[in-house]
């Protein structure tokens, strides 16, 4: 299992957030194994013993996309396992996936979160400024949350106008920076170098005790602010990242176009956000159309 994990994590350069996710479930597995089967090396299950494992998430209520995500692990893992000479065939070939139902990505209302940026009065500290700026980011380029915390300082350029960022796969890609998140960048900045005047840290984004962000504190965050705009369970860092495409969508804006700014690697992953535009029509539609 370790070589397993050190070739997806040098070779096929996975996010730290799929390690941690297929890192959880190829222990689940192993311990189911070991408790009802009695065996201690995963390479040992047949495609029945599987099957069995999947049909127990299915009756304790696992969510059909969790239990999707366990089954591409153990595809991973087989795959690697055959390709090392440890078996000879790989079990998951006779697997199917359950079907998940297609949900449309949750997005904050346009009009609501521009008034939260543009009305609420984030406090004038390194704090207020900190919060300020994770919204901004996060719903003015669509980046991913690892993303986020993982840009430097020198990776903004302020006379281009643009911020690079480390995507999955460990792919660069340069995204474009509006005038109102670079005066914010701007303003946390002096916050952050009066507040941390001998801070060393290449981060741009950091903690009240100038240590780079960490993932929960800016779910934190993110939560915080959109409860006050919205009742929603829908108020995690990804939903900033859905409503910037759906609403650059709703605007006009070009499917391929929106694929590079968020940085999909095939138009199928960007093409989700049309059912979001297509209700918008359907709605001017039946306002504005004579017979509808």
């Amino acid at each position: 299992m370790e070589l397993f994990f050190k070739y997806l994590q040098y070779e096929k350069r996975y996010s730290p957030h799929t390690l941690t996710s297929y890192h959880t479930d190829l222990g689940q597995f192993s311990q189911y194994l070991e408790q009802v089967y009695q065996i201690t090396e995963p390479a040992e299950a047949d495609h029945t013993i599987i099957r069995s494992w999947i049909l127990t998430l299915v009756q304790n209520n696992i969510k059909p996309r969790s239990i999707n995500r366990k089954i591409a692990c153990l595809r991973s893992y087989y795959r690697f396992l055959l390709s090392q000479q440890q078996i000879s065939v790989n079990p998951m070939v006779r697997i199917k996936a359950p079907k998940a139902p297609k949900k449309l990505p949750a997005f904050v209302p346009e009009e609501s979160f521009n008034t939260l940026l543009d009305s609420f009065e984030f406090e004038k500290s390194f704090e207020g400024q900190r919060d300020r700026l994770i919204l901004e980011f996060l719903y003015g380029t669509g980046i991913r949350l690892a993303e986020l915390i993982g840009i430097e300082e020198n990776d903004i350029d302020m006379r281009a106008k643009t911020v690079r960022v480390l995507g999955k796969g460990n792919k660069e890609r340069v995204v474009p920076i509006n005038d109102s998140l670079l005066s914010c960048i701007e303003e946390y900045l002096q916050y952050k170098k009066s507040e941390f005047s001998d801070n060393n840290s290449e981060k741009l984004l950091v903690t009240n005790k100038a240590r780079p962000l960490y993932p929960k504190f800016v779910y934190r965050v993110v939560k915080k602010y959109i409860s006050l705009i919205t009742t929603s369970d829908h108020n995690s860092p990804h939903v900033l990242r859905h409503s910037f495409a759906t609403h650059l969508l709703n605007k006009g804006a070009d499917l391929n176009a929106i694929k590079d700014l968020l940085g999909h690697s095939s138009l199928a992953a960007t093409q989700v956000y049309t059912h979001n535009s297509i209700e918008q029509l359907k709605s001017v539609f039946e306002k504005a159309h004579p017979k509808a």
